[in-house]
């Protein structure tokens, strides 16, 4: 059994605009990123879109398949979102007693007994926080290091840190005698990564390096 009936999902419907496929005013790119952000949820996940990819098909999805917390949150960070919309653009609301309506769904998922089993999976994350601070902790430890160990930490803190989000890390790699430290792919690029430690902001001339080694890749 769904946590959202179709009445509920009519409204959710009118009051975030989600006619046509869209969720308010949100591309692709700022869906994904509210989610991640605001709930630490992966939207884009394919878990979602199982009815299809619009956003408001993979919302629909979320809501009927997450666990009832999660929907609760959910709920609430996109009325804020809607909210900050609203007032920002000083137009009246369009769907009648819409607040009203909304506390009741959301009184209505969050008062059953304790007891009873909470139907939905949990959701996607969009990152392990936990392994974030772990990532940060080697970070913050590097500094002790000796300038030559302290390269090859930092060249591994920065794989480790692409990988927790995905981006495909790519080991490091020589062109003829010159190395680059790595890269990663996100979406349907591919991004070369020159990584120094540095006390002071580098000059043109690193820069003007670093130019030397794409083109070397790119032959």
């Amino acid at each position: 059994m769904s946590n959202i009936r179709s009445i509920d999902m009519m409204f959710i419907d009118d009051v975030f605009e989600m006619g046509g496929g869209y969720v308010l005013n949100f591309s692709d790119r700022t869906f994904a990123q509210f989610f991640a952000e605001e709930l630490n949820i992966d939207i884009d996940d394919p878990l979602y879109a199982r009815n299809g990819g619009s956003k408001a098909k993979r919302l629909r999805c979320f809501l009927q398949t997450v666990d009832k917390p999660t929907v609760v949150r959910t709920l609430k960070a996109l009325w804020e979102y809607r909210e900050a919309l609203r007032q920002r653009s000083e137009q009246a609301d369009k769907v009648p007693n819409a607040h009203g309506r909304l506390l009741s769904l959301l009184n209505r998922l969050e008062g059953r007994p304790e007891s009873a089993p909470s139907p939905g999976q949990a959701p996607i994350p969009a990152f392990d926080r936990q392994k974030l601070a772990l990532i940060k902790s080697d970070l913050l430890a590097m500094a002790s290091l000796e300038a030559h160990a302290r390269g090859y930490a930092f060249e591994k803190f920065l794989h480790d840190l692409f990988d927790t989000y995905g981006l495909a890390a790519q080991e490091p790699f020589r062109l003829k005698g010159e190395q680059i430290d790595g890269s990663f792919q996100f979406g349907n690029e591919t991004y070369l990564v020159e990584a120094k430690w540095h006390g002071k902001p580098i000059g043109v001339a690193e820069l003007h390096t670093f130019h030397g080694k794409i083109e070397q890749k790119a032959a």
